[in-house]
């Protein structure tokens, strides 16, 4: 059975977010508010956490999973940033974008795209996901939270505890979040394009439609 806290989204309990980030280190798979929707998360090494949250959307393992970072410092140490990179970032973090970045030799080879060896990277625009981030000191892994034959991510804190209280540790209530998926940026040529329109709001870049 799932723990439930209720954490302000404005002012979170650091004792909670220090109860979060335990749950996440010792293996365990949380439902954490973003600033795009709902999603879960595990530590970025633990193959059994990733396994679980895999059979709760039932996606396969070619499924790419987002590496949730805090700051630019720890995304550069797992995806390649040049300077022209390094500006986008800083001028679009924290937001609701994803970027798909080629992958360093810090990222698991089973979390790269098999062709690209790319890896999607985030910094949400969310307190409590932010400081469970600081409170690990390391990325989470992390899936938005949208169920089997669904197309939206489940947006009601409570809606989630009554489907997944059976199969994952802890349910972070921040009040209901409306789903608006990111905006997903790839720069994996150098040059950064708009493939996904979403939240995130980056009108200088040009939008070449999903792959």
């Amino acid at each position: 059975m799932a723990q439930y806290f209720e954490i302000h989204p404005d002012n979170p309990q650091q004792r909670l977010i220090n109860q979060a980030a335990d749950i996440v280190r010792r293996g365990g798979v949380i439902a954490y508010p973003t600033d795009s929707s709902y999603a879960l998360a595990c530590q970025i090494g633990d193959k059994q956490a990733i396994d679980r949250i895999r059979q709760i959307r039932r996606i396969d393992d070619k499924h790419n999973f987002t590496l949730v970072c805090r700051d630019l410092t720890e995304i550069s140490t797992y995806a390649q940033v040049n300077n022209d990179t390094y500006r986008l970032l800083k001028s679009l973090t924290p937001g609701a974008f994803t970027f798909v970045l080629k992958a360093t030799k810090e990222v698991p080879r089973r979390l790269q795209h098999p062709k690209r060896k790319t890896v999607g990277i985030r910094v949400p625009d969310q307190l409590i996901a932010q400081k469970i981030l600081e409170q690990l000191n390391q990325p989470m892994l992390s899936s938005t939270l949208i169920l089997p034959n669904e197309k939206e991510a489940l947006a009601d804190p409570y809606e989630i505890r009554e489907r997944l209280s059976e199969q994952i540790d802890l349910i972070i209530d921040a009040g209901v979040i409306p789903y608006q998926p990111t905006t997903m940026i790839v720069n994996d040529n150098d040059f950064p394009e708009i493939v996904r329109q979403g939240k995130g709001e980056a009108d200088f870049l040009s939008y070449r439609g999903a792959n």
